[in-house]
């Protein structure tokens, strides 16, 4: 390695960096187009309060830093209890989900989008394709 060379990264970060830059950076050209053609933004963007007070923002900043189960369901299936009982290594158990399909996100057990498989330094991850909107997240919590 020369001199001029940087050292890789022990913690494989660097790739998930590079993804989220990208991935960020295609939301602001969509948002810019958006924008440019008079409509709404929505998503990760906050509307502004005026008025609002500082603790407003510290109460908002205390919930932001609430850890949640984020999860990624593959697919669901119902067997009977003797099914189960059977497996063993090498077993295989048909799903519903069809290859694929968009994958389920869930938040503490409620979707709150669905989206498709990446690699991104031999590590799974998921690319958002289908973001439930807010107001129908909150539907959904109030129903359940």
């Amino acid at each position: 390695m020369s001199i001029d060379e940087t050292p890789p990264e022990d913690d494989g970060m660097a790739d998930w960096a590079e993804a989220l830059m990208e991935q960020n950076t295609a939301e602001s050209a969509a948002a810019a187009v958006k924008t440019e053609s008079g409509g709404v933004l929505s998503g990760d963007s906050m509307p502004s309060y005026s008025g609002g007070s500082d603790a407003q923002i510290n109460d908002i900043n205390r919930v932001l830093d609430i850890p949640v189960q984020l999860s990624v369901e593959l697919g669901r299936t119902k067997v009977p209890i003797k099914h189960i009982l059977q497996l063993g290594q090498g077993s295989v158990v048909e799903l519903d989900a069809l290859a694929g399909e968009p994958m389920d996100v869930l938040v503490n057990g409620y979707l709150i989008a669905q989206g498709e498989v990446v690699v991104v330094n031999d590590k799974f991850g998921i690319r958002l394709t289908d973001v439930v909107t807010p107001s129908e997240r909150l539907r959904r919590v109030s129903k359940g």
